[in-house]
């Protein structure tokens, strides 16, 4: 019997019309549009303003748009697993809520949250739950309304974020595409350097921690951007080592769009050509979870048959990971 991988066979996205610009964000805080180009390479993000529609609308909407392309019955689908940083609510699982919105009414659904990293673990489990054989098609979703949870009055964190969503499909593979390797890695040092304080069972939400506006995103940015450019760096290199990988071998590089200097970074150690670095955050800035698949979602008439993608993130915790997959189809 050959050995099952989990193969990608579909992606769908999902953006907010709404666009904040770094013009606009000028009339806001105390910046401009060079300082975040040349800081970030983020040039504008999508907002999604609609008070009523939370996390789970961006990904309902990049899985309807998955559905429809792949002409896919979802009643098919055995397990939603829903990545992300902002769920609608506490308890409730977005997941669980977005499985039912699109119709997998077999499925079982849950939310996985690691940070940025979030979509990246989520690739690992999908592809476990694919490989043991007992499951056939495994829907991931990587979304995220950071404008939910971002200070538009701390010039720090309100540059960075945007909204979206992505989605992409896990299948069983037996002719060696796939999921090859995955290399994840955490260490609780983060907890202190991007963190959302309050709104947790630690400090639970208050008059005081709403007049404090300890419900919005912290974080230590230069901290972090050291540890994201060392860490991400790493285990991409790790990666290719492992699997005797050149820079030749490699033809595409998919990396978390926090900061264009860390995906610079990691690429330069990696020894690959800027020509294979997907990049898109100067249309989105950081989406969170959603940000490898909407990078799937916008190059994938670029995928060939058998390409080899090295996937690379970093995100709060800390959290970080690469992880190897071979493309199984032609678009």
């Amino acid at each position: 019997m050959s050995k099952i991988t989990a193969a990608i066979t579909a992606v769908g996205s999902y953006v907010p019309e709404d666009v904040l610009s770094n013009k606009m964000l000028e009339s806001m805080v105390e910046t401009n549009d060079e300082w975040i180009t040349t800081r970030t390479g983020i040039k504008e993000r999508r907002i999604l303003k609609d008070p009523t529609k939370g996390t789970s609308y961006l990904g309902i909407q990049a899985a309807k748009n998955l559905i429809e392309k792949k002409n896919l019955d979802p009643a098919e689908i055995d397990l939603v697993l829903f990545a992300t940083a902002t769920p609608d609510m506490p308890v409730a699982s977005t997941a669980v809520y977005t499985a039912t919105q699109i119709g997998a009414v077999n499925a079982f659904a849950y939310d996985l949250q690691a940070a940025c990293s979030s979509f990246l673990y989520g690739m690992s489990t999908a592809s476990a739950y694919i490989a043991s054989g007992k499951y056939k098609k495994v829907l991931l979703i990587g979304a995220d309304k950071m404008s939910s949870i971002i200070d538009y009055t701390d010039r720090a964190t309100c540059i960075i974020f945007g909204d979206g969503g992505g989605a992409v499909l896990f299948e069983p593979n037996t002719e060696g595409y796939g999921l090859q390797d995955e290399y994840l890695r955490s260490d609780g040092i983060g907890r202190e350097f991007l963190k959302i304080e309050a709104g947790g069972s630690i400090m639970p939400a208050s008059q005081k921690t709403i007049d404090e506006r300890l419900h919005y995103v912290h974080q230590d940015g230069k901290t972090v951007f050291k540890f994201a450019v060392s860490n991400m760096a790493d285990v991409s290199a790790k990666i290719m080592e492992r699997n005797q990988l050149t820079s030749n071998d490699v033809n595409w590089l998919v990396a978390h769009q926090a900061n264009k200097r860390i995906i610079d970074a990691t690429a330069k150690r990696m020894e690959i050509e800027q020509e294979k670095v997907l990049i898109n955050i100067e249309r989105y800035g950081n989406t969170t979870s959603a940000t490898l698949p909407l990078l799937l979602a916008d190059f994938e008439q670029q995928f060939k048959k058998g390409d080899n993608l090295v996937f690379a993130s970093f995100g709060g915790g800390f959290t970080w990971g690469s992880i190897y997959l071979k493309w199984a189809y032609n678009s």
